[in-house]
């Protein structure tokens, strides 16, 4: 008691003393991020040429972005659309700004006009473009705001309808910048001239090539330091962004074997019945091969509760499951096989009836609709009663009279599809016709006529012909997807706990050894993936991996889609800069091989014409005619811009000295120069070679501005 008094005595110097602790806490965190208390990164999404790109303003955005898209796309997808539109957007404003390109009001106007002006909702009697009937229009919008009001197909708010009018602003600035700059890349007829040039002035070669092959790779010793030189010297070629690599262990919620057996057990209940006593009452689960054909549907869909419902068709056996279908097919009628695994499902099937079918089967018929009907027309105004006391009427007439068929048809059918042909569908497969019209064409005779109702309506169908026959068969099935149970689940959450833990004290691929567990790695992934290989969407997993905290060597348990867990590593940390030596050798070993290559040849070569050369090195001279700059090919060699570039630099019968090309080191000397015939005008190439670079301008152009723009993308701070 006396300690609690002293408490209660010093109360307000305790609450003193933890007031000043948290407070600590939150400094601590503050002075941590700094953002938080400069204010910068915490509100801003990225930051293009000196331009933000607010936080509130571009969620909402991705919000709306998400919605349009569906449910298909995730908020990661929305999210890159807005920012590439937004980065657009701020790239575009700064060349619109230096340019002083803007849209006036008048412009606006008729900008406006020619994007609404096809909505009934700013038409006037006549049906033309009423300018007070938008300025109307908006003003609601903004005077119900944030609520939203109809337009067209869409559902609105003002500031919807301020973005919209800002994007349209913008489109008519791209289109007059774009403009612009289509019209400052026409080709001149200089420039003409040289493209035919190259083109068409060719030269006879004569050359001799020592291929890099002729040295074996483990002849050449690359080091450590030539790949950093190489990179060093080829820098923009190996700037990378900031990179993670990871291993992963997945523990996913599958069935286990005694999940199958379960649900075996749960399916035998049905073949014979049971007698069931659950909550006080008695009830009995009738046997599946005592039901008759009518209940099937019932007893299948309710009292079995099958994950498929019953299909009352015919099959042929090719529609039978594939591991069982012999089997099926042979069974007699009344007879039920199972229960068997079929992919993710447990089955067992009844032989229901057999029965011979045409193959394909010709027919015409008359189609009447209704109100409701699919693909019924705007001015179908028969109810569904209407409709069939017509269809009736109809088979009266042509069962007395078949020749009148052609003509009710021209009168009276919807299916434009078979108007012109009098009705007629010719031979088809079962499986082209909806199930009602195609079960009376193939299980009734060549002659039949009959009234048939789909959602189309209603088919005064008649069969004309029916072709081949095969024996097909109805099956009733009982259909249990085999599933994981609370068990299962909870074991498959043990091991990974397990596992987990293991990994406090041993080495992650040891350990997975140990338990048979396949350990996957991925590499190279970026700050704003979300994809993991193997895995679907983890962006919680890639956040987690670039959390400054998290060093090479951390893991943690993740879920996955699907069911399950993945106990993820990380296994590399790579900066933005450079790329480093060792992720880079594999795609510079060959080039620095190539560089040392080309020094030992030319180390052993002697002689200063091709034919001295050829002997030297037992190598064939070859010749290469008809050569142009504009397809530096080398007949035998391929493609050597740099070989031929060196040819047409030399004059005739003159020899070059060794080239490094792309496939060996070369000597060549020109045998023949032909110059191209000038033409007495340019202008048409100029004008190919314009339309070409326009055509290319709108999307280069934007690619050099965004490479040279200043942005500070701050995205991933936020998903």
């Amino acid at each position: 008691m006396a300690v609690l008094n002293k408490i209660r005595q010093r109360s307000l110097f305790l609450i003193l003393i933890i007031a000043l602790a948290l407070f600590s806490f939150v400094l601590a965190d503050l002075f941590k991020n700094s953002d938080a208390l400069l204010g910068t990164a915490q509100d801003v999404v990225a930051t293009v040429n000196g331009k933000t790109i607010d936080r509130v303003d571009f969620m909402s955005k991705v919000e709306n972005t998400q919605r349009q898209l569906g449910a298909g796309a995730t908020s990661t997808q929305a999210m890159n659309r807005v920012y590439d539109q937004e980065v657009r957007r701020a790239i575009m404003n700064t060349q619109f700004d230096e340019l002083g390109l803007t849209v006036e009001q008048d412009q606006m106007k008729d900008l406006l006009k020619q994007n609404f002006a096809s909505y009934p909702e700013f038409q006037n009697e006549a049906g033309l473009f009423d300018e007070n009937k938008l300025t109307e229009f908006v003003a609601n919008l903004k005077a119900i705001y944030p609520e939203r009001s109809v337009v067209g197909n869409f559902q609105l708010t003002y500031d919807d309808w301020v973005n919209s009018e800002n994007s349209i602003a913008i489109g008519a600035q791209e289109r007059a910048y774009y403009s612009m700059v289509k019209a400052g890349v026409n080709a001149t007829l200089n420039e003409a001239e040289v493209d035919y040039l190259l083109e068409n002035s060719t030269r006879d070669l004569r050359y001799v090539q020592v291929p890099y092959s002729t040295i074996n790779d483990s002849l050449v010793k690359v080091t450590k330091g030539d790949i950093s030189s190489y990179i060093s010297n080829n820098k923009k070629k190996f700037e990378v962004e900031a990179s993670r690599d990871i291993v992963y262990v997945e523990f996913k919620e599958v069935p286990s074997l005694d999940d199958e057996n379960n649900l075996k057990a749960s399916l035998n209940d049905f073949v014979n019945g049971k007698a069931i006593f659950e909550d006080g009452k008695n009830d009995t689960i009738k046997a599946f091969r005592t039901v008759k054909a009518a209940n099937l549907e019932s007893y299948i869909n309710y009292t079995a509760a099958s994950d498929l419902a019953y299909n009352d068709a015919f099959v042929k056996k090719s529609a039978l499951p594939s591991v069982v279908a012999d089997t099926l097919y042979n069974l007699n009628i009344g007879d039920v096989y199972g229960p068997y695994k079929d992919g993710n499902m447990m089955k067992l099937t009844k032989m229901v009836a057999k029965n011979q079918v045409p193959d394909s089967a010709k027919v015409r018929h008359i189609l009447i609709p209704h109100v409701g009907a699919s693909s019924a027309a705007p001015d179908v105004t028969k109810t569904v009663e209407q409709a069939k006391a017509t269809a009736d009427s109809v088979l009266a007439i042509v069962k007395a009279n078949r020749s009148k068929f052609p003509d009710l048809v021209t009168a009276l059918s919807s299916d434009q599809g078979s108007v012109d042909k009098g009705g007629v569908y010719d031979f088809h497969p079962s499986t082209q016709m909806v199930k009602p019209f195609s079960d009376f064409e193939f299980e009734n005779k060549v002659g039949d006529i009959g009234v048939v109702k789909t959602q189309f309506g209603f088919h005064i169908i008649e069969i004309l012909d029916q072709k081949g026959a095969s024996n097909v068969v109805k099956v009733a099935t009982i259909a249990r997807k085999i599933e994981p149970s609370t068990e299962t689940i909870d074991n498959i959450f043990t091991e990974a706990s397990k596992f987990e833990l293991a990994l406090q004290d041993g080495d992650f691929q040891n350990i997975a050894d140990e338990r048979k567990l396949t350990v996957k790695p991925v590499n190279g992934i970026k700050v704003l993936d979300e994809q993991i290989p193997g895995l679907a969407s983890q962006r919680p997993m890639v956040r987690w991996a670039f959390e400054s905290e998290t060093e090479v060597g951390d893991y943690k348990r993740f879920t996955i889609p699907g069911g399950g867990y993945a106990v993820v590593q990380v296994t590399k940390v790579s900066e933005k800069g450079l790329m480093d030596p060792e992720t880079a050798s594999a795609s510079v070993l060959s080039d620095i091989r190539k560089e040392k290559k080309a020094e030992l040849i030319r180390a052993k070569i002697t002689g200063t014409t091709v034919d001295e050369v050829a002997k030297n090195q037992s190598r064939p001279a070859t010749n290469a005619s008809a050569v142009n700059m504009k397809n530096p090919t080398l007949t035998g060699a391929g493609l050597e811009p740099k070989v031929v570039g060196v040819a047409f630099g030399l004059s005739d019968g003159e020899t070059s000295g060794l080239v490094d090309g792309e496939k060996g080191v070369y000597m060549v000397s020109v045998s023949n120069i032909q110059e191209a015939t000038k033409l007495d005008n340019y202008q048409s190439i100029a004008n190919r070679l314009s339309t070409a670079r326009s055509n290319a301008a709108q999307t280069k152009v934007y690619n050099a501005l965004k490479e040279t723009a200043d942005i500070e993308d701050n995205r991933a701070t936020f998903y």
